[in-house]
């Protein structure tokens, strides 16, 4: 579940992100050569005999002027593809009930967003095979989900089946009264770039739809989610719902004890760029195991924030991509949170152990 600067944390957690510092421009690493143009006629050369004028610019390779083109491709057939209705408010139905025995996180019942904790999670032995406990059944409720997704399934539907298997297994649904979030599960279609609340919508053939799942188990959080094709999709929307994917692996392949935080968003960057597609800023990953939401904060665009891994620490990478903008504005109930210009957005998530030579993903099974 991804961390975000909207006006709610500001309100009640203090949370707001400060402006983040963005990467080089896109132009510093690129070869410059100049073009020289003499003055044509001959009053101009009396004018200015000795002067000349340069110009300055950017070469563009072959692989550039060819991803630039597929990329106004893509955004064409985008337009086709947005001519569905805009994402609606579906009914929201009550709340689930969960089991008196099973423990319930200490923010439950709290009407107010936890503050992010400062402190970065490291864990001993005992702590990681809890994680891996947690993660592990994280990744199998979200497997599950999975098989759900199909043409006419409501999004309630989803979150109902998700909400039985985690109670079922012992475990409470970390999402369930975070912050008076009414859901057990996020379910995010389209145009949503993440928090979406389950509702009486039925995908449609064509979407995309991201649900991000989180189970707290014996105490620690596992946190994950994977953003999945709804019926007969679009190439440019599995063209984004892979890139995504790649993005998050490669932000993966860079951890280990040691390694800047920075490098995370640099490689995201380098890739979601390489295809044409946006990084939502505004979203971040974030510090998780016996707390929610701690640091570090995980930048997944070009950024020069400071700060190094360590061995035993989890955290997530969850990089939101879109096709068009990636501005947002969320809607009334504080936590569905769209493209400010309607276009798809995907994301991925898995949570991650520092080791002293990598990184291990523990939301697999």
């Amino acid at each position: 579940m991804a961390l975000t600067d909207s006006p709610l944390y500001q309100s009640t957690a203090s949370l707001q992100l400060s402006s983040s510092p963005h990467g080089k421009s896109p132009y510093s690493s690129a070869k410059l050569s100049p073009l020289t143009f003499f003055p044509s006629s001959l009053s101009e050369r009396k004018s200015c005999p000795q002067r000349k004028l340069v110009i300055v610019c950017k070469k563009v390779s072959g692989l550039q002027e060819a991803m630039r083109m597929r990329r106004e491709r893509e955004l064409q057939s985008t337009k086709k593809i947005r001519r569905r209705p805009p994402l609606r408010r579906g009914k929201v139905s009550p709340r689930l009930p969960v089991p008196d025995y099973i423990p319930r996180p200490p923010y439950v019942g709290l009407p107010m967003l936890p503050e992010l904790a400062k402190e970065y999670q490291i864990h001993d032995s005992e702590g990681i095979a809890q994680m891996r406990a947690a993660c592990e059944l994280a990744a199998r409720v979200l497997d599950y989900a999975g098989t759900l997704v199909r043409p006419s399934v409501t999004t309630d539907e989803i979150d109902k089946a998700v909400h039985q298997m985690i109670i079922e297994a012992g475990a409470y649904p970390s999402p369930l009264g975070y912050g008076g979030f009414p859901k057990s599960v996020c379910t995010s279609v389209n145009e949503c770039m993440c928090h979406g609340i389950p509702d009486s919508r039925q995908l449609q053939d064509g979407d995309i739809i991201n649900i991000d799942v989180t189970v707290y188990l014996n105490g620690y959080h596992g946190d994950t989610s994977k953003t999945f094709l709804c019926g007969n999709v679009s190439e440019p929307l599995k063209r984004l719902v892979k890139v995504t994917e790649e993005c998050m692996e490669r932000g993966i392949a860079v951890c280990k004890d040691g390694a800047s935080f920075k490098k995370i968003g640099k490689r995201i960057s380098e890739h979601a760029e390489k295809y044409g597609f946006g990084v939502v800023e505004r979203f971040v990953g974030h510090g998780v195991g016996t707390i929610f939401h701690s640091e570090p904060i995980i930048y997944h665009h070009s950024n020069e924030e400071p700060g190094c891994m360590v061995e035993g620490q989890t955290f997530t990478i969850e990089p939101i991509l879109t096709m068009g903008s990636i501005e947002c504005r969320t809607w009334p109930d504080n936590w569905t949170t769209v493209t400010a210009d309607g276009g798809p957005a995907a994301q991925f998530e898995h949570t991650i152990l520092i080791t002293r030579t990598g990184a291990e993903i523990l939301t697999k099974y």
